[in-house]
């Protein structure tokens, strides 16, 4: 009888860039027979070059995290390769950006975290800052690197926020609530079962728990309840791996303070998504990955240094005897609905395949506030944040004003104004970017009195009214 002919592979590549560390290598797909290719993306203008090179290579399936500073550009990039699946999607990795982001797909489907308030405008994030409650806790949004706390602070009156904000420019202002903490639990997931999970306790005093600031770590009795929470996130994600810090407030509750499919893991937890990726493509060649419930609790009593170096950990499913199961049954975990034993409870947690869409959720042209405000005129529904309940929601309100506007643009309105030539129009785009100078013409203009030394009145007002022409011509 004829030997029946195995299904042909995709084509597997890895996604890299210059600068950014790679989560990812090749030994991570140990087992894969075929050649997996490698792209690096090499920023400034290489969106083409990029491009072509994928094509070039005929890869199916590119596999690698995205930074913030180049998530639009892969946005663009996947468009250009409507035949090329991106691991993580573009989709799920819309929390990798900014802490914005992460908070709008919160909002959107129900997630518990703290109160938020996000503002693009100054003068309502003023107005906020002087009429809402203390303590308040200030954020980094966007940029290049938002980790180990450096660029979350505490601030415990509008005097202080406002001169933190006055000091750091942060754009948006991003507000939450402060939230008595006993301690956070970073978890991370694979195909939405937990494979790893421990607690970040703050330092004595303290209310940062990130290990760089002091804090500690731990294994042990992460609650059931709490792993419910990541693995809904990560469905609500659609992410093939995920992880999630979740607060464990001192009021009981829990709420979401990061997720991402950017995060700091062991080799061997690389190891595992590499092995649940080949499960996924791999037609029916490999096996999924069997990962029980609270490994970490057993691995986590390694050190450190152990923990760094291994690779290749598997579990083999056991199917117990008589006495095995006596000893199985053994190791129990409390949880809200009553004891119950381990493999019972991992049970619940199976391993799954993500769904594969041919749509996105998160468009750039509707979701990317950080590029969009400011830019553009056409109406748009109004966007604000969530109310609340009480008077500080009201405040929150923020309407988008969009104006559809580039700098090429507004240097031929500047140079429109008689007196303001060439290399005055550089120095005023040199003084505000873009968006800051669209606000303050729609705004407050007369800021241009006090921030240019040569701006006069009348070149004020001419230029004011070329900003109302050119608004009436969209």
């Amino acid at each position: 009888m004829a030997k029946k002919k195995q299904e042909k592979l995709p084509k597997l590549g890895m996604l890299y860039l210059d600068y950014v560390l790679r989560f990812f290598d090749k030994s991570n797909f140990k087992g894969w027979p075929d050649k997996i290719e490698t792209v690096t993306y090499h920023w400034k203008n290489d969106k083409n070059r990029f491009i072509r090179e994928v094509k070039r290579k005929k890869i199916d399936i590119l596999i690698g995290n995205i930074p913030a500073t180049a998530y639009e550009t892969f946005r663009e990039i996947a468009r250009a390769l409507p035949n090329v699946q991106f691991i993580p999607s573009l989709d799920t990795q819309f929390s990798n950006k900014s802490k914005e982001n992460v908070t709008r797909f919160a909002w959107k489907y129900d997630i518990p975290i703290p109160r938020t308030y996000i503002y693009y405008d100054t003068k309502k994030a003023e107005n906020f800052m002087e009429t809402t409650q203390y303590p308040k806790i200030i954020k980094k949004s966007y940029g290049p690197s938002n980790y180990g706390g450096y660029f979350v602070h505490k601030v415990d009156s509008a005097n202080e926020a406002k001169a933190l904000i006055a000091q750091k420019r942060y754009n948006p202002v991003y507000m939450q609530d402060f939230v008595p903490m006993e301690a956070d639990v970073r978890v991370m997931l694979i195909g939405h079962k937990p494979v790893c999970a421990f607690w970040r306790r703050p330092p004595e005093g303290e209310w940062l728990t990130n290990t760089s600031q002091g804090g500690s770590m731990d294994y042990q009795k992460v609650p059931k309840e709490l792993l419910d929470l990541a693995v809904q996130v990560s469905k609500d994600a659609n992410a093939e791996y995920w992880a999630c810090d979740i607060a464990v407030g001192k009021d009981g509750k829990y709420r979401i303070l990061e997720c991402a499919t950017a995060f700091a893991a062991f080799p061997y937890i690389r190891d595992w998504i590499g092995q649940y990726l080949m499960w996924k493509f791999g037609n029916g060649r490999f096996s999924k990955p069997n990962i029980p419930l609270y490994n970490w609790e057993e691995l986590g009593k390694m050190d450190a240094s152990v923990l760094r170096t291994l690779r290749y950990i598997t579990f083999g499913k056991y199917t117990p005897s008589y006495d095995g199961a006596y000893f199985l049954d053994s190791k129990r975990v409390e949880t809200e609905e009553g004891s119950t034993s381990l493999h019972e409870l991992d049970s619940l947690y199976p391993m799954l395949l993500t769904e594969d869409r041919n749509y996105e959720e998160w468009a750039s042209e509707k979701w990317n506030f950080q590029d969009n405000y400011g830019k553009s005129i056409s109406k748009v529904d109004e966007k604000q944040n969530p109310d609340y309940g009480d008077d500080e929601s009201t405040e929150a309100v923020e309407t988008e004003i969009e104006i559809a506007l580039d700098e090429d643009k507004m240097t031929e309105i500047l140079r429109s104004v008689k007196g303001i030539g060439k290399k005055k129009s550089e120095r005023i785009l040199d003084r505000f970017d873009l968006h800051e100078l669209i606000h303050v013409l729609e705004n407050e203009p007369k800021k241009l009195l006090k921030k240019i030394s040569w701006m006069k009145r009348h070149l004020l007002d001419e230029l004011t009214n070329e900003w109302n022409n050119f608004k009436k011509k969209i």
